[in-house]
């Protein structure tokens, strides 16, 4: 299975972004997927206004909206997730040109197909 986005957005947005226990969001990430962890989670990594402004549309939802605190506390979620579990992250500077991004993620997933 390939997802966009899976627990570890939860963990971030709710847990770091928002400040609610991580203990809990974990469990009830662990009730809610039966168990089920990513074997690689890819992470394109970018100061959030750099990433903010390649959205595609000119409507912000409420957390594209959120103040800089609120973004830069999400980034820094992520990056301590991947930092906590590097062997299953794949953290790559997203400001790459779109090929080399595209290699670096395919040189890593193709081993686990």
């Amino acid at each position: 299975m390939i997802s966009d986005r899976y627990t570890a957005s939860t963990m971030a947005y709710q847990g770091y972004g928002r400040g609610l226990d991580l203990g809990l969001i974990r469990q009830l990430n662990l009730i809610a997927t039966g168990g089920l962890v990513p074997d690689l989670t890819v992470l394109l990594d970018l100061p959030a206004q750099i990433g903010l402004s390649r959205r595609e549309t000119a409507v912000a939802d409420r957390f594209e909206s959120a103040p800089d605190k609120f973004q830069r506390k999400v980034r820094e979620g992520y990056l301590a997730q991947a930092a906590a579990d590097p062997a299953k992250w794949l953290v790559l500077d997203g400001a790459k040109p779109q090929r080399q991004l595209s290699r670096d993620i395919w040189a890593k997933v193709q081993p686990l197909l």
